[in-house]
């Protein structure tokens, strides 16, 4: 199964900009739709946002819609999560996955990584 590694994260202050990388490896990286995930402490992992394998369909959550834009260089094998007007609430791990649809839900993946950590100062 294709693995995953999540980097960009750091501390920002509120309004701020930061953009994430999902840097895969395998050859299999460009079959696959890539979800982000967040997970702030003592609250349960939840979907951010969702690219179809070829970059042609996207889904968002609703708390993120509108400042944080995700697509994906297949040549690259990266996946990027551009945040803007980032706000305290979007302080948590930041973790990238494979699946096959773009929806919320969780994958049944594996190799989940140790994700990036944003934190946002207000």
């Amino acid at each position: 199964q294709v693995q995953l590694v999540e980097s960009g994260g750091g501390l920002v202050q509120a309004g701020g900009s930061l953009r994430l990388s999902c840097t895969g490896s395998g050859r299999t990286f460009s079959d696959y739709a890539i979800k982000w995930f967040r997970q702030a402490p003592g609250k349960e992992r939840e979907f951010v946002a969702g690219i179809s394998w070829s970059g042609a369909f996207t889904q968002y959550a609703d708390s993120v819609k509108g400042r944080f834009t995700i697509s994906r260089d297949n040549a690259k094998i990266t996946v990027y999560l551009q945040m803007n007007t980032l706000n305290p609430e979007d302080t948590a791990v930041y973790y990238c996955a494979p699946d096959h649809a773009i929806g919320p839900t969780i994958p049944q993946y594996r190799n989940w990584g140790q994700g990036t950590q944003v934190t946002v100062s207000s």
